[in-house]
C-alpha cells in the first residue's frame, strides 16, 4: 500500500479570469477539465502565508490576541502574514513578521507545518516555522489598526494544547501549529523539516 500523501495534480485549464479584484485577495473564475468534462469554479486567489511559533527554552510559546472583523473578535493567534512582498522567500517573511508583531529574531528555524486552509474555495497555503533561540529586536516595531492593540501572552505548550482540545480557542493556524508541535516535541523533534524546503509545486504564492 502506497504512503498516505496528498496527490499534484495538473489539469487543463480553459479559462481563467479575475471575477472580483479586491483590496487583498482577489476572486478567481477557473473553467477546467476532469475526466473529460468542463467544470467551472471560483475561489479566493491568495498569496500565501506564513507563520511562527515561537518557542522559548521553558516551552513556551508565545501568543498575541488581536481583533478580527470577520469573526467579531479578539482571538488568540501566532505571529503570521502574507506573502505579498514580491520576491521575498517564505522563510524570510516569516522571520520579518516575527520581528514586526512580536520585536523577536531567531537563531534556529524549523519547518513545522505545511497546510491549506480551506482547500474548496481557496488556493491558500499556510507554511508554519518554529522558531527557537529567541532574543529581542534591536529596536521596537510600530503597530498600526488591528496590530496596534496587540497583547502578548507567553504560554506553556501543554497549557496551549489543553486550551486546543478542549476548544477554547479557535484560530486554524494556533490550533494546527500547537497540536504538531506538542506531537513533535514527543518524537523528540524529529519531524521538523528543514526551514528552506521549496514552496510546494503547484500551489501560488506572492512569489510566483
Amino acid at each position: 500500500m502506497a504512503e498516505l500523501a496528498d496527490d499534484a495534480v495538473e489539469v487543463p485549464i480553459l479559462s481563467s479570469e479575475v471575477a472580483y479584484a479586491g483590496r487583498v485577495w482577489d476572486i478567481r473564475k477557473d473553467v477546467f477539465e476532469l475526466d473529460g468534462e468542463p467544470i467551472t469554479r471560483e475561489y479566493t486567489d491568495h498569496t500565501g502565508a506564513v507563520a511562527i511559533l515561537a518557542i522559548d527554552e521553558r516551552d513556551r510559546v508565545l501568543l498575541l490576541k488581536q481583533y478580527r472583523h470577520p469573526i467579531r473578535r479578539r482571538d488568540w493567534e501566532i505571529p503570521a502574514g502574507l506573502l505579498d512582498v514580491e520576491g521575498e522567500p517564505p522563510l524570510l517573511g516569516a522571520q520579518r513578521e516575527l520581528a514586526e508583531e512580536a520585536d523577536l529574531v531567531a537563531e534556529r528555524w524549523d519547518l513545522l507545518a505545511d497546510f491549506a486552509s480551506s482547500p474548496g474555495g481557496s488556493n491558500e497555503l499556510i507554511r508554519v516555522y518554529l522558531a527557537r533561540g529567541l532574543s529581542a529586536t534591536e529596536q521596537a516595531f510600530e503597530r498600526t489598526e488591528e496590530e496596534a492593540g496587540i497583547e502578548l501572552r507567553w504560554v506553556d505548550l501543554d497549557e496551549a494544547f489543553d486550551a486546543a482540545v478542549e476548544r477554547r480557542i479557535g484560530n486554524a493556524i494556533l490550533i494546527i501549529a500547537i497540536l504538531t508541535a506538542h506531537a513533535a516535541r514527543a518524537r523528540g523533534w524529529s519531524s521538523l523539516g528543514d526551514a528552506g524546503t521549496p514552496w510546494p509545486r503547484g500551489v501560488t504564492s506572492g512569489r510566483d
